[in-house]
């Protein structure tokens, strides 16, 4: 599976979850947890039956997804080692659980309604839910960051205590970064 339709797939339910306000964790790679619920849903490819992942995201809890974009577990508590003031336990879960190298995290927000995809504990990438629309720009801005290397393959982010630094290329859509790849960007849009 492409690492891009999961997590195209991944902002997408995320902007249908915060629509509604409510909030999720998705990670994806390895980390360590405690099962909140039984898992009676047997493991499936992510990709094939977004309505099932949708469901099982709104329980308390992450949505844990392997590299392969197959469930390993929903309902799961994350052994936080960060908080963070003002954030809340998801925040916090999603700050450990993105500090671990390669793993992917798209953590939506109940009280803003955005979403938000996380690598090496920095934010990459915010998606504004109410931006009118904004379901039409999520294939093209996880386009632009892979096409600089910082989706899901790299690593960029400003932290997420200065989340005012980032750019904004696409209606709803921030896009988070040292001057180095915000320069890179904005020279492939010329």
């Amino acid at each position: 599976m492409e690492e891009k339709e999961l997590e195209e797939l991944l902002v997408q339910v995320g902007l249908r979850i915060a629509k509604r306000g409510e909030g999720t964790l998705f990670v994806v790679g390895d980390v360590k947890y405690d099962l909140l619920v039984d898992q009676n849903v047997p493991s499936f490819k992510v990709t094939e039956n977004p309505k099932l992942l949708e469901s099982l995201a709104l329980m308390d809890g992450a949505v844990i997804i392997d590299k392969e974009g197959f469930l390993k577990a929903y309902g799961a508590m994350i052994k936080s080692r960060f908080s963070l003031k003002n954030y809340g336990t998801r925040h916090s879960a999603a700050i450990t659980a993105s500090k671990i190298k390669e793993n992917l995290v798209v953590i939506v927000s109940e009280e803003d309604k955005k979403v938000r995809i996380m690598k090496n504990g920095n934010i990459i990438m915010q998606i504004d839910a109410l931006q009118k629309g904004v379901e039409k720009s999520v294939s093209q801005a996880v386009g632009i960051l892979e096409s600089i290397g910082i989706g899901t393959v790299g690593t960029v982010g400003a932290s997420i205590l200065a989340p005012g630094l980032g750019l904004a290329l696409l209606p709803g859509v921030v896009i988070f970064g040292s001057a180095y790849y915000l320069g890179k960007i904005l020279s492939k849009k010329n």
